[in-house]
């Protein structure tokens, strides 16, 4: 769940279920197909499994630096020319690994190019597919569902503005990822969707993954992590320039409701320690996981650091804490890359008060 770091709440489990962080997860294989999108009956397919659209990558804050939401913040060139792939044929945001089953205005149909603007409708649904999308072909990247377990490799239904709030989140009732708007949309900020991607992707690992205060902290900071890693690889890979702290989240949408710069709804790089800096909210304490994973990053690269992290994650107890998972992470770390990242690993846990 997308929220502010500035709300210091006490969640019980059910408000954390409620939140998108307990969750339990669908088949990771072939799934059966989703909900049709909105209008998409009576129109011919395209067969096109490719179609040219424009995004950002991720946002137009790390892409030109400019930190205030505004017309002129976001110019031409914070624009990026993509291939959206996967594509069913349809001629609709539907494929392999992402399906937009509900938007605002009219569903996004054709051939394109989707070269739509950040002030219609289309865009946010082009980001959605697009970012929900390459997350997966990341997670591919690294090796799962090859040489590692597959994760979430399956198609993923998405709601596109349809949440009447500025949050966004996860649930595993209707198995979709919802987004808000308000202030700059939540779909808007791809950072802001790999993040509820991630839930998707603790969910299919370890069903109900998130039942304790500590496993939803881990839930809240994976998600926050994974869009930094898969932010930084997509943003590369298309040459987009990288002007803002990586550690920095969702840079773009939190714009609308934070005053200090660099804007960020969390950071990956706080100096928070446990147990003293335990506040019993999710999203505050889970900096103190993901800036073990930070560490992890820096000591080992992003490829054996993100193949270490998310294949621990397959260890987690739905109800773990912070050291049965840190100590899980290592044991990874170990068998997958020697002792050397295992001591790395287990580092960056002492560092955070998690491990001794």
């Amino acid at each position: 769940m997308k929220t502010r770091s500035g709300l210091i709440l006490l969640l019980s489990a059910t408000l954390l279920a409620a939140c998108g962080t307990q969750n339990s997860a669908a088949p990771d294989a072939s799934a059966p197909p989703l909900l049709t999108a909105q209008g998409g009956s009576g129109k011919p397919p395209t067969g096109q499994r490719q179609v040219a659209a424009r995004v950002f990558l991720p946002n137009p804050v790390q892409t030109t630096g400019d930190q205030k939401d505004s017309a002129a913040a976001v110019p031409p060139s914070a624009y990026f020319p993509v291939v959206l792939t996967n594509l069913d044929g349809s001629g609709y945001l539907s494929g392999d690994y992402a399906k937009v089953i509900s938007e605002t205005g009219t569903p996004v149909y054709g051939s394109g190019p989707f070269n739509f603007t950040r002030d219609q409708d289309g865009f946010e649904q082009v980001m959605a597919y697009f970012w929900v999308t390459e997350a997966q072909k990341y997670l591919q990247s690294l090796g799962f569902g090859s040489d590692l377990p597959p994760v979430n490799r399956r198609q993923q239904a998405i709601r596109v503005s349809q949440w009447g709030q500025d949050n966004s989140f996860q649930t595993d009732k209707q198995d979709l990822l919802r987004f808000g708007k308000g202030g700059v949309d939540d779909a808007e900020d791809g950072e802001v969707i790999v993040h509820e991607y991630g839930h998707a992707v603790h969910a299919a690992q370890v069903p109900g993954f998130g039942g304790s205060l500590e496993a939803g902290s881990i839930g809240e900071a994976f998600g926050d992590y994974l869009a930094l890693s898969v932010g930084e690889a997509v943003a590369r890979a298309h040459n987009a320039p990288i002007r803002t702290p990586l550690p920095c989240i969702a840079d773009w949408d939190s714009t609308s409701y934070t005053s200090a710069t660099p804007h960020c709804l969390r950071r990956t790089d706080t100096d928070k320690h446990y147990p003293e800096d335990v506040v019993g909210e999710v999203h505050a304490d889970g900096e103190i996981w993901s800036r073990a994973l930070w560490d992890i990053r820096q000591a080992l690269g992003a490829r054996t650091a993100d193949r270490i992290i998310v294949d621990a994650q397959f260890r987690f107890a739905p109800d773990t804490s912070f050291a049965a998972a840190a100590q899980a992470t290592v044991d990874t770390a170990r068998q997958m890359s020697g002792s050397a990242a295992a001591a790395a690993v287990r580092q960056a846990f002492v560092a955070r008060g998690i491990l001794k």
